[in-house]
């Protein structure tokens, strides 16, 4: 039996490359054809042959259930429920009322003061204290959280509370032994509102949806290097894909060598783990309509190469492959909500491990678009990969191209862990970003992108240097956006260097690790672009 969900074009050589299985759960399936339907959980296969494959299933990362969203025109009065109201003070309270019923009073000094950027740690303070507290079930007035001044509409609200209950709700204990008391979490929030209308209703689903692929994208970065590998990484994608209108497609070794991808090759030859570039599409609009192009940095380790990085540079770096996490559940959040629109998914993805194998500095390489490039640091290898996947984009005729990347360390010393770099030479996008990272909560803010710099990325062998000799760490984002723009000049192209948002940051009021950057920022622009 075949059960249809994702469509997932293989070759044989990716075929080959698939783990072996002892499960008998086998299904006879030919991959001949260009697209072959699999679906419950991942894969695995067990063997092949020209015409025929045996399929296996495997279970996927168990995602937790959404918070149940309830409403009530009144509040209600069941002990279990514990009440949350918003207080003209100072300070935030959890008081037992004289009904035995809980009450959170969540303090706000002056309701003018409030901000977009206030609004989104005051909503997450909600689920922080109600599990804090150990309180399952909360009730809370939507107009606590409504302020006229804002320009907020209730839909828009609704949709913010649906992706910030999820996000604060969310911790990644797959790997922790469950404590007999289980772990804090919110089963259930009740929404008062005097109508519970239909835009009410529908911004809550929106978000919420939105929140969960964030939340499964902060899971997938949080998975350690030694389970999460190029191979591993589109298994993850293909299995959550497996109800939705996402058209994926794998490129193996083979491949990737027919189309010049010398990039990715490079620098995944250094590991045992085979590079893959995997393709996602989600074609929600008109046939006419050109698509938005999204390119994920999917470095699924970075140790930096034959350039090694120090012992306190590794840790964290199975999180390389967080660009490639946002651009994949980007495209399924999309999916979810139904958005009519054209999206496209690049993922590149590597593991950048020194070995006798492993790309050289001083080595030339000849990229996808013919391009040369001298690598001066193996550990650079986020631009040589991203900018084949740039490359591959042409092939779609893009309206926009933005890539996404864990890409300078530089960045960090500018932003603090407050924002990520922006960077685009069309000046009404730079504006259209901002604007966006506003709105979302993903915050960006740019830096120049400007020709002289590109006397600082000329190669001395090649067309092009990796990095700049002369700005070699603080001007280091810039090189590295400068780099990119050379492979990027045919489509409109924005970069983001997401590297500051990589992990949370205690301001945040999340759970421990990836951030899930910039998902919300990418919704925001997909919805209206």
């Amino acid at each position: 039996m075949v059960y249809p969900a994702v469509i997932l074009s293989l070759s044989e050589e990716s075929l080959t490359l698939l783990k072996q299985s002892k499960s008998q759960d086998k299904t006879l399936i030919s991959p001949g054809s260009y697209y072959l339907k699999f679906g419950f959980g991942t894969w695995d296969f067990h063997s092949y042959s020209r015409d025929k494959v045996f399929l296996s299933l495997c279970p996927l990362f168990k995602q937790s259930a959404m918070i149940k969203i309830t409403f009530s025109t009144q509040k209600p009065t069941n002990k279990e429920i514990a009440l949350v109201t918003v207080i003209k003070s100072k300070d935030t309270e959890v008081l037992l009322l004289p009904s035995g019923q809980k009450e959170i009073r969540l303090g706000l000094e002056d309701p003018k003061k409030m901000t977009r950027r206030k609004l989104v740690p005051f909503l997450r303070k909600v689920v922080t204290l109600a599990k804090s507290h150990k309180f399952q079930r909360i009730a809370l007035n939507f107009s606590d959280f409504s302020f006229s001044h804002l320009e907020i509409d209730d839909r828009e609200l609704a949709e913010m509370m649906g992706i910030n209950f999820e996000m604060v709700n969310f911790a990644f204990t797959k790997y922790k032994t469950p404590p007999k008391e289980g772990w804090k979490s919110v089963e259930e929030i009740v929404i008062v509102t005097e109508v519970p209308t239909s835009h009410i209703k529908k911004g809550f689903e929106q978000g919420q949806i939105i929140g969960t692929e964030i939340n499964a994208s902060r899971a997938l970065c949080n998975m350690p290097g030694n389970e999460l590998y190029p191979e591993e990484f589109v298994k993850q994608i293909i299995a959550a894909a497996r109800k939705t209108s996402v058209k994926a497609k794998v490129l193996g070794v083979k491949e990737m060598q027919k189309l010049g991808m010398n990039g990715v090759l490079a620098v995944g030859r250094g590991s045992v783990q085979e590079p893959r570039f995997l393709i996602l599409e989600y074609f929600g609009g008109t046939k006419k309509e050109k698509p938005i192009v999204l390119v994920g940095k999917g470095v699924t380790f970075d140790s930096g190469g034959l350039n090694l990085k120090p012992f306190d540079g590794l840790m964290g770096m199975h999180m390389d492959m967080s660009g490639g996490a946002a651009v994949a559940h980007t495209l399924l959040a999309a999916s979810k909500i139904r958005l009519k629109k054209n999206v496209v998914g690049l993922i590149p993805l590597v593991e950048n491990m020194p070995s006798g194998s492993s790309y050289r500095p001083g080595d030339i390489i000849k990229m996808m678009s013919g391009k040369t490039v001298e690598i001066y640091n193996t550990d650079a290898e986020g631009r040589v990969i991203l900018a084949d996947g740039l490359t591959y984009a042409e092939r779609y005729n893009p309206r926009l191209v933005v890539d996404v990347a864990t890409l300078t360390g530089a960045a960090m010393l500018m932003f603090g862990n407050k924002a990520s770099a922006l960077f685009t030479p069309d000046e009404k996008l730079e504006k259209l970003f901002r604007d966006l990272g506003e709105q979302s909560g993903d915050y960006v803010w740019p830096l120049p992108l400007w020709e002289e710099y590109e006397e600082d990325i000329k190669g001395r062998f090649a067309d092009f240097m990796q990095i700049s000799l002369t700005s070699r760490f603080m001007g280091s984002s810039v090189a590295a956006a400068v780099f990119l723009h050379q492979f990027a000049k045919k489509f409109p192209w924005v970069h983001l260097d997401i590297a500051p948002r990589m992990v949370v940051a205690e301001h945040d009021q999340l759970s421990k690790g990836s951030a899930g950057a910039p998902i919300r920022l990418l919704m925001k622009l997909l919805e209206i672009y």
